[in-house]
Order: structure tokens, then C-alpha cells, then sequence
């Protein structure tokens, strides 16, 4: 997949099929909508396209407005959302910038400038509710009839159900929020996961008995935090299970800034005490525990880690006599 910053790139592909969107989270209703794009796509002899934004049109507005409390919490980071789309098999992605020119064209103008002459879209694929240009004043009607005349085919696709309730990002940030992992590995076909490189920390876990690796997570306001059971692919051969934090450390740091700490349950002795850094490592969110807390020193904070150990443990062992009853 090939993913590009703008618009202005001469290894655009020279006609596409195109969809459109945030696609935070690259939930079950995206996927079937990608699915339908890759389809069209191959059928038409032209790669499948994703137009997206960065930041989230809604940060944009909230930063503008001075009110960042209005901005949606994030599903899943730019690395994580650009490989949900791999994975969905889309075969480029545009990142486009959402800022103040961005936001001022018209329908109209977003329709010319972005569609027909920088993607040159041959056929656009969009949801039910989708609106587009200034003050989101262009609907799903404009844009068929824009297709018509500018020679672009355009389709609609209806809402995803599952048990009978439409999935969106709104549903799944809302399961996230009260920690329904069940519910979000079902609206998303998949355990929600964080990705990224393993960076260095202050290396506190291993003053507390309890080392962990660190990965950031690239925007300020996730859509869950707390302590997860958590199952960790990319150190060893197979997965490795371990308990971790995501959030902003309050007992020991003051900068604010989120940060997923894993730690794995066994170390794979290959790695050494600092092999992990620099991998690249995906992490499985599946069970949440608690809520972060802050604790009134050290010794507070490490008697709840460890306890943190044992309930992770104890879920692994339940989920394994689950399945050795399902066998039999």
C-alpha cells in the first residue's frame, strides 16, 4: 500500500477509485465499505483509494473554537488506522492536511480541486451520512450530480449493523469509554490494538520489580485509558501475554502525555535486558481491569501493579479452562 501526504505527488496513480473519511478505528462498517471500494476498484481496472484527514476534522474546529474539550477522543493513531487499511487490502492512501484551506472550499470546489483534479476519481464511494466542503454543506445529491457532469460514477453504501445496531466511531469510542472490550473486538472484528515503537523510558518499572517496554500513543486525548490484560505480538515468535497501562502516569510524571507500559509476563531471554527497543511491537487491549490511579507514593503504586499481575494472570488462566471446556 502506498501512502501519501497531499495531493501533489507524480506517483498518484493517474485515475482511481475512490472513498472517503476518518475511518477511525477501521471498524466492521468500514471494512465491508472497503471491501465494496476494492471490489469496483478491480472491476473497473483502477487501484482502491482512501481520502483521509489528519488531524480529525472536528479537532481542527475545536482547536479553532479554544475548546479542545470538544474534540472526539481517538480510536486508533495515524499508525494504526494507515495499517487496518493495509490489511483491508486498499491500495493508496491520501493524507490530507485539514487546516484552514482545507476547510473554506466549498462543495463544489472540494469536488474539482480534490477529486477530479488532484485524485482524478473515476468512481467515488461514500456513506449514508456523508457531507462534505464549508460548514459541511455539500450531501450525497450534490455530489451525484457533480459526478455526472465532471464524469466520475458515484455510489452510496448503507449503514453496517451489527445485532441490530449500526456501527460507527461514535459506538465504538462510546464501548472504549466504559471499558467493553467485548464489545469493541466485536464492533471492530478484532481486539483493539495499539502499535508502535518501543522507546526508552525512565526505566522505573525496574526499580519496582516490574519491568515494562514503552510505546507512545500519538495524540492526546485516547479513547480509553486504564490498566488492560493485554497480549503482545512482535518481541518473540508468538504472542506474549503481560498486563499494561494506558494513560498519563499520575503518580510518577506530570507532563501529561499517553503512554502505553507493557509488561510481559515472561521476557523473551533472547531479547537481553534491552533488546526490545527500537521494535516495532502491536499490543491487544482485551480485558480492562481498572481505571489509572493516582497513588501516594511508590510503594503504593507497586503493591497495586503487582495485584494488577495477578488479576491479568488469573483472566488468562479462566479464558484457558473456558476453552478446554469448549473442546470437550
Amino acid at each position: 500500500m502506498q501512502v501519501f501526504r497531499g495531493i501533489q505527488h507524480a506517483a498518484l496513480a493517474p485515475a482511481c477509485a475512490l472513498t472517503i473519511g476518518n475511518f477511525d478505528g477501521v471498524h466492521r462498517g468500514h471494512q465491508a465499505m472497503l471491501a465494496l471500494l476494492r471490489n469496483e476498484a478491480r472491476h473497473r481496472g483502477l487501484p482502491s483509494t482512501v481520502l483521509t484527514f489528519e488531524p480529525h476534522p472536528r479537532d481542527y474546529f475545536a482547536t479553532l473554537m479554544g475548546k479542545p474539550e470538544l474534540a472526539p477522543s481517538r480510536v486508533a493513531t495515524l499508525r494504526d488506522k494507515l495499517s487496518e487499511l493495509e490489511n483491508c487490502g486498499v491500495d493508496q492512501v491520501v493524507v490530507l492536511p485539514f487546516d484552514k484551506a482545507l476547510a473554506s472550499l466549498t462543495p463544489e470546489a472540494f469536488v474539482d480541486r480534490i477529486l477530479v483534479h488532484g485524485l482524478k476519481a473515476k468512481y467515488v464511494l461514500v456513506g449514508d451520512d456523508f457531507r462534505f466542503g464549508a460548514k459541511r454543506a455539500g450531501d450525497y445529491a450534490l455530489l451525484d450530480a457533480m459526478g455526472s457532469a465532471k464524469g466520475f460514477d458515484v455510489a452510496r453504501m448503507n449503514s453496517y449493523e451489527v445485532h441490530g445496531e449500526r456501527v460507527s466511531s461514535s459506538l465504538v469510542r462510546e464501548a472504549l469509554e466504559r471499558g467493553d472490550m467485548k464489545a469493541v473486538a466485536t464492533m471492530l472484528g478484532r481486539p483493539y490494538t495499539v502499535s508502535g515503537h518501543v522507546v526508552h523510558g525512565q526505566k522505573l518499572g525496574r526499580s519496582l520489580d516490574c519491568r515494562t517496554l514503552n510505546v507512545r500513543f500519538g495524540h492526546p486525548k485516547p479513547a480509553t485509558m486504564g490498566i488492560f490484560v493485554v497480549r503482545t505480538h512482535g518481541l518473540a515468535d508468538h504472542p506474549l501475554d503481560g498486563v499494561a497501562s494506558l494513560g498519563v502516569r499520575p503518580t510518577v510524571e506530570e507532563a501529561g502525555r499517553v503512554l502505553l507500559e507493557v509488561h510481559c509476563f515472561d521476557w523473551p531471554a533472547q531479547l537481553g535486558s534491552e533488546g526490545g527497543y527500537g521494535k516495532i511491537v502491536r499490543v491487544e487491549l482485551l480485558h480492562k481491569l481498572r481505571d489509572e490511579a493516582r497513588y501516594d507514593g511508590l510503594e503504593a503504586l507497586q503493591a497495586a501493579i503487582h495485584k494488577d499481575i495477578a488479576d491479568a494472570r488469573e483472566f488468562f488462566e479462566a479464558q484457558g479452562r473456558q476453552t478446554t471446556r469448549d473442546r470437550i
